[in-house]
């Protein structure tokens, strides 16, 4: 197979009847708000007829591409090789050629910026950083990455069959995920291009910590207790996590982890009837005494008059 666009994909399929991509949309689409379809690979190859090619008058479309054999994406600046399974995300604005390399097999989908129009979607298309990305936009897929985005594109062919009259709605959901997938492998100083690694690092750890609450049940125990389990959690050595939260923050990782387990504690003692022996169990304490020691530091009240004390308030 020669290299070609995807103009020229778009003139074989359509037996180079059509100037524009009109032709190659489910019926009824164009009640639509924008356009979207989506296409199997191995069908197109099967089906699709050796003609001169030809360049579609129009290059209005994104697209997303899951490709599982080997190619090549060739681009001004160079040439990426594609040997397992990949995803790969072009705008109109991409300069692109696809150099297929062997049997292809895999699934695409395509769509218009109307089709994501922010009154229906709430994004705008080129504001994501998947379509503003320095890099070449091709993502190898781990094990677990393919199952996932196989099963979305099937979704999506099964889905823009259907008489579902939601049904644009859900493609536009599966396609967002798919984004979404690609922006997850992009670079993090892509994905964060106006926060520094320190900024980065204090976020990630806050929203670490954050998620560790609130607790529901006696039975619920934070997961993550100590510095250094933050640390091992978000891949760091503990004296750069201690470093850079006290140079961002201004406290230590022990003294954000003990504010926040305090804040918890107040919350569980003004609000439940759990008793101070399940609400330190519940905060990783090894014992009651040591909970009690702890908030009475914090506080000056042990967690008994702090409990009565909010009581009687609440009857004044």
């Amino acid at each position: 197979m020669s290299k070609r666009s995807f103009e020229d994909l778009c003139y074989h399929l359509s037996s180079g009847s059509s100037v524009d991509l009109s032709a190659l949309l489910p019926e009824g689409i164009q009640q639509e708000v924008g356009h979207f379809n989506v296409f199997n690979l191995t069908d197109i190859v099967q089906e699709a007829r050796e003609k001169r090619t030809m360049s579609c008058a129009s290059r209005a479309y994104y697209k997303i591409s899951f490709l599982t054999g080997n190619s090549l994406a060739e681009y001004p600046d160079g040439t990426v090789e594609i040997t397992r399974p990949t995803l790969i995300f072009t705008t109109p604005k991409s300069p692109y050629y696809w150099s297929p390399i062997g049997r292809q097999t895999g699934q695409f989908c395509v769509f218009t910026a109307e089709f994501f129009h922010p009154a229906m979607s709430g994004v705008t298309l080129d504001e994501l950083p998947i379509f503003k990305s320095p890099e070449h936009p091709v993502y190898a897929l781990s094990d677990s990455d393919i199952s996932r985005v196989q099963g979305i594109f099937d979704n999506m062919e099964a889905e823009i069959s259907s008489n579902y009259a939601y049904k644009y709605d859900l493609l536009r959901a599966y396609t967002l995920e798919l984004i979404h997938i690609g922006q997850k492998l992009q670079s993090t100083v892509m994905l964060h291009p106006n926060h520094s690694a320190s900024a980065r690092t204090t976020s990630l750890f806050l929203e670490l910590l954050e998620r560790q609450f609130p607790l529901e049940s006696p039975q619920q125990k934070v997961a993550l207790r100590t510095a250094k389990q933050y640390a091992d959690h978000l891949a760091v050595h503990i004296n750069h996590l201690n470093k850079i939260l006290k140079d961002t923050t201004g406290l230590t990782t022990t003294e954000l982890i003990a504010g926040r387990i305090l804040q918890e504690a107040r919350a569980l003692l003004r609000l439940t009837d759990w008793s101070i022996a399940e609400i330190a169990d519940s905060l990783g304490f090894s014992d009651f005494s040591h909970f009690a020691k702890f908030f009475k530091n914090e506080t000056s009240l042990s967690p008994g008059a702090f409990r009565s004390q909010t009581k009687s308030l609440n009857y004044t």
